[in-house]
C-alpha cells in the first residue's frame, strides 16, 4: 500500500479554544487539510528554566505529506506561541476510501 505514504498527521497544541479553532478553519479553509480535530489535554514541559503545567488544545491535523511545508508555514504565521510544537506523523496504512477523501477536498 505504498500509496498511503503520501499522507500524515500533523500535531500542534493551542493555550485556547479560539486560537485552535482559528487554526483548524484556515487549515481546512485554504484546503491544506481535509480534518483538524481539536482535543483538551494538560501539558508538562520545561520551558526557559521552568517546569510548566498548562491546559492546551491539540489539533490533529490530517492532511496529504505534499502539504507540510505550507501548513508548518501556516501555522508559524498564524501562531501566538514563541516556539509552536508542529510535528509530521507519517500515516503507514489506512482505509483506501478514507484517503481518497482527502484527496477530493484538498488543494
Amino acid at each position: 500500500m505504498s500509496e498511503t505514504k503520501e499522507y500524515c498527521v500533523v500535531l500542534t497544541t493551542c493555550a485556547n479554544t479560539q486560537q485552535a479553532d482559528e487554526l483548524a478553519s484556515g487549515l481546512v479553509g485554504e484546503r491544506l487539510a481535509a480534518c483538524v480535530q481539536i482535543t483538551a489535554i494538560t501539558s508538562y514541559y520545561e520551558w526557559k528554566g521552568e517546569v510548566n503545567k498548562d491546559s492546551e488544545q491539540l489539533l490533529l491535523i490530517k492532511a496529504k505529506k505534499g502539504f507540510y511545508p505550507d501548513i508548518e508555514a501556516f501555522i508559524t504565521r498564524n501562531h501566538t506561541y514563541e516556539v509552536p510544537e508542529i510535528v509530521m506523523v507519517p500515516i503507514e496504512q489506512g482505509l483506501s476510501g478514507y484517503f481518497r477523501w482527502i484527496d477530493e477536498v484538498s488543494r
